[in-house]
C-alpha cells in the first residue's frame, strides 16, 4: 500500500497524540482481528516515517482489558513498521523505583486471564520464543539516550501483567512484590509485546512509573496517578525525541526480524 511506516508509537495512558510529527495523516486500517484503537496517524519526524495510534482511543475510552491488541499490531505490520516504541504507566514494586522515574524493562511475567495473546489460533501453530522479550537494540538506544538526558531510568525491570482494569488487593500486591519479584505493575504490556514478536517487529516497552503499589500500604489513587502521569508525559516526550533520530535504519544487532524462523510447526 502506498501509505508506509517505520517505526511505530503506542501511546500509553497520557499520550495521546503525536505531538512531534510533522505533515500529518490520519488513516483508518481496517484488519481480520477488528477495529484498531483508533485511527493512525502518520507523520515524519527527522527524516523518519513514523505512525502513531492511542492504545487506548483519544479520551482514554478502551480499559485495558479490552485493547484490540491483534488489530492494533495487525495493522501497524501492514503498514511496514519495523520498530515499535511503546510508554505505558506502571505502579512500582520497589522503593528505589519512584514515581517520575522511567524503567525499560527486560524481562515481564504474565498474569492476565482472558485476552487475545496469538495471531495463531488455528489452521497453523507457532510457538514464538519470548525468553528474552523486548528488543536487546532499542533497550540499549534508549537507555543511553535517557540518561544523556539526566532521566532518573533503570535499566533493568520486570513487568508484572495483571488483568485489570481494577488495581491490586494489598495481598496480590505483596504477592506479585515478594514471590513473583516484580519491579513494576501495569495492566497493557500482555499480549501486545507477544504479538509483535510474532509479527517479528522490534518492540520496546517505556514504563512511566506513576505511584507505588498497595504493597507500600497506601491505595492507589487515581487522581494522583494523573498527576504524576502528566509531568511523566514532558520526560516520555523528550525521550522520544531524542531517541527517534538515533535509530538505525537497519536492524542488525538483534533477532527480532527472525523472530518465526524454527517457530511454526
Amino acid at each position: 500500500m502506498s501509505e508506509r511506516a517505520d517505526i511505530a508509537i503506542i501511546g500509553g495512558t497520557g499520550v495521546y497524540d503525536p505531538g512531534l510529527l510533522k505533515n500529518k495523516k490520519e488513516i483508518k486500517v481496517y484488519t481480520p482481528y477488528g477495529d484498531p484503537s483508533d485511527f493512525i496517524t502518520l507523520g515524519t519526524y527527522a527524516g523518519r516515517r513514523i505512525a502513531f495510534i492511542p492504545r487506548h482511543g483519544r479520551g482514554h475510552r478502551i480499559p485495558p482489558h479490552k485493547i484490540n491488541a491483534r488489530a492494533n499490531i495487525w495493522a501497524l505490520k501492514h503498514l511496514g513498521v519495523t520498530r515499535i516504541l511503546a510508554p505505558a504507566a506502571v505502579g512500582s514494586m520497589r522503593m528505589q523505583l519512584k514515581p517520575g522515574h522511567i524503567a525499560i524493562p527486560d524481562q515481564f511475567v504474565d498474569f492476565t486471564k482472558s485476552r487475545q495473546y496469538s495471531f495463531y489460533d488455528g489452521g497453523e501453530v507457532c510457538h514464538v520464543s519470548t525468553a528474552d522479550p523486548f528488543c536487546p537494540e532499542l533497550r540499549t538506544f534508549t537507555v543511553k539516550t535517557a540518561r544523556s538526558l539526566k532521566l532518573n531510568v533503570h535499566d533493568k525491570a520486570t513487568y508484572v501483567c495483571i488483568e485489570g482494569p481494577r488495581y491490586s488487593t494489598r495481598a496480590e500486591s505483596r504477592f506479585f512484590k515478594d514471590y513473583v519479584k516484580a519491579d513494576v505493575i501495569g495492566m497493557t504490556l500482555v499480549p501486545e509485546c507477544v504479538l509483535a514478536r510474532e509479527a517479528e517487529i522490534c518492540y520496546l516497552s517505556i514504563a512511566t512509573i506513576t505511584d507505588y503499589d498497595v504493597w507500600a500500604d497506601k491505595p492507589v489513587s487515581t487522581k494522583e496517578v494523573i498527576e504524576t502521569l502528566q509531568k511523566n508525559v514532558q520526560n516520555t516526550r523528550k525521550l522520544l525525541a531524542e531517541l527517534i533520530p538515533k535509530i538505525p535504519l537497519q536492524r542488525k544487532k538483534c533477532e527480532c526480524g527472525k523472530a518465526l524462523e524454527g517457530a511454526k510447526l
